[in-house]
């Protein structure tokens, strides 16, 4: 369970971090239009009076901002919709490694070790699952009295 609480408090600091730079972001965008409306806004005031602009000049250069704005206001939608669905997909990804890892106690299993003495072997090791943990983000099954990675498993009998 260790590693749940771990999990949840690495996702609390991502999320306040992911949260900061939307501030930041959003104040950035937000000076960005004042500016283009402190520009149009100037352009109106220092037009030569004996040609004014053409109205289709302004509607086109406010249906481009209106455009840019909502193009923009999408992105940070897509930007986030991404984010939520990459937290969600970790966070299946636990709870599909925690459920894989109980659902072996009880069960014979076969698991492939590598060798203590030579590592290009491997011992086959084959026992009941008696408890099942989780240490440094993976799951860990009980056979005897040592401890191995669900990694190792390489068959689960009833």
């Amino acid at each position: 369970m260790t590693t749940s609480v771990t999990s949840q408090v690495t996702a609390m600091k991502n999320e306040t971090a992911f949260q900061n730079s939307q501030k930041d972001r959003t104040v950035g965008m937000q000076n960005d239009s004042n500016m283009f409306l402190t520009l149009m806004l100037k352009q109106l005031e220092n037009q030569d009076p004996t040609e004014p602009t053409d109205n289709t000049q302004w509607l086109s250069q406010l249906a481009q901002y209106s455009s840019l704005e909502q193009m923009t206001s999408m992105n940070a939608g897509l930007e986030n919709c991404a984010k939520y669905i990459s937290a969600m997909y970790d966070g299946m990804n636990i709870n599909s490694e925690i459920t894989q890892t109980l659902s072996m106690i009880g069960k014979d299993v076969t698991l492939k070790i590598p060798n203590e003495t030579d590592p290009t072997k491997t011992d086959t090791v084959t026992g009941i699952v008696s408890e099942a943990s989780f240490e440094d983000g993976t799951g860990k099954i009980k056979i005897g009295d040592k401890y191995y990675s669900i990694a190792n498993v390489v068959s689960i009998r009833n």
